[in-house]
Protein backbone atom coordinates (compact mmCIF):
# COMPACT_ATOMS: atom_id res chain seq x y z
CA UNK A 1 0.00 0.00 0.00
CA UNK A 2 0.91 3.61 -0.66
CA UNK A 3 2.67 5.57 2.66
CA UNK A 4 1.08 8.47 4.09
CA UNK A 5 2.54 11.12 6.25
CA UNK A 6 0.69 11.88 9.31
CA UNK A 7 0.16 15.63 11.55
CA UNK A 8 3.42 14.36 13.88
CA UNK A 9 5.38 15.39 10.39
CA UNK A 10 8.09 18.12 12.02
CA UNK A 11 9.11 19.52 8.32
CA UNK A 12 12.03 18.11 8.82
CA UNK A 13 13.13 17.88 5.08
CA UNK A 14 15.33 14.58 5.40
CA UNK A 15 12.09 12.53 3.79
CA UNK A 16 11.99 14.36 0.56
CA UNK A 17 15.44 13.80 -0.61
CA UNK A 18 15.23 9.84 0.58
CA UNK A 19 12.40 9.20 -2.15
CA UNK A 20 13.87 7.54 -5.58
CA UNK A 21 10.80 7.45 -7.38
CA UNK A 22 9.86 11.51 -5.86
CA UNK A 23 7.10 10.96 -4.39
CA UNK A 24 7.52 13.09 -1.50
CA UNK A 25 6.45 17.09 -1.44
CA UNK A 26 5.78 19.61 0.47
CA UNK A 27 2.08 20.40 0.93
CA UNK A 28 0.38 23.14 2.65
CA UNK A 29 1.33 22.30 6.32
CA UNK A 30 3.70 18.66 6.35
CA UNK A 31 5.02 17.19 3.60
CA UNK A 32 3.04 14.70 1.49
CA UNK A 33 3.52 11.34 -0.68
CA UNK A 34 1.71 10.89 -3.63
CA UNK A 35 0.43 7.60 -3.83
CA UNK A 36 0.71 7.40 -7.67
CA UNK A 37 4.19 7.81 -7.11
CA UNK A 38 4.79 5.92 -3.98
CA UNK A 39 6.05 2.48 -4.51
CA UNK A 40 7.63 1.91 -0.64
CA UNK A 41 10.95 1.71 -2.23
CA UNK A 42 9.68 -2.24 -4.14
CA UNK A 43 12.33 -2.53 -6.53
CA UNK A 44 15.08 -0.25 -5.02
CA UNK A 45 15.46 -0.90 -1.30
CA UNK A 46 13.89 -3.76 0.99
CA UNK A 47 12.58 -1.18 3.32
CA UNK A 48 11.20 2.35 2.57
CA UNK A 49 13.52 4.98 2.68
CA UNK A 50 11.12 7.72 3.91
CA UNK A 51 10.29 5.19 6.89
CA UNK A 52 14.00 4.54 8.02
CA UNK A 53 15.06 8.14 7.66
CA UNK A 54 12.16 9.87 9.63
CA UNK A 55 13.26 10.93 13.05
CA UNK A 56 9.40 11.22 14.36
CA UNK A 57 8.36 7.89 12.87
CA UNK A 58 5.29 10.14 11.25
CA UNK A 59 5.36 7.95 8.35
CA UNK A 60 3.09 5.02 8.25
CA UNK A 61 1.13 2.60 5.71
CA UNK A 62 -2.05 4.53 4.14
CA UNK A 63 -5.13 1.80 4.84
CA UNK A 64 -7.27 3.12 1.98
CA UNK A 65 -4.78 2.33 -0.47
CA UNK A 66 -3.70 -1.53 -0.30
CA UNK A 67 -0.95 -2.48 -2.47
CA UNK A 68 0.14 -5.91 -3.07
CA UNK A 69 4.19 -6.39 -3.88
CA UNK A 70 3.42 -6.95 -7.60
CA UNK A 71 1.08 -3.96 -7.92
CA UNK A 72 4.25 -1.96 -6.55
CA UNK A 73 6.38 -3.49 -9.16
CA UNK A 74 3.89 -2.75 -11.83
CA UNK A 75 3.66 0.81 -10.87
CA UNK A 76 7.73 1.52 -10.76
CA UNK A 77 7.72 -0.45 -14.16
CA UNK A 78 5.38 2.24 -15.11
CA UNK A 79 6.85 4.82 -13.21
CA UNK A 80 10.12 4.32 -15.23
CA UNK A 81 8.53 4.23 -18.76
CA UNK A 82 6.70 7.29 -18.00
CA UNK A 83 9.92 9.00 -16.12
CA UNK A 84 12.94 7.44 -18.09
CA UNK A 85 15.26 10.25 -17.01
CA UNK A 86 14.90 9.59 -13.23
CA UNK A 87 15.78 5.82 -13.28
CA UNK A 88 18.75 3.63 -14.17
CA UNK A 89 17.40 0.74 -16.42
CA UNK A 90 20.37 -1.81 -14.94
CA UNK A 91 18.87 -1.00 -11.17
CA UNK A 92 15.05 -1.93 -11.75
CA UNK A 93 14.02 -5.19 -11.41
Amino acid sequence: MSLKINELCVNCDVCEPACPNRAISMGPAIYVIDPARCTECVGHFDEPQCVVVCPVECIEPDPDLPESQETLLQKLRRLQREHPELYVPEAAP
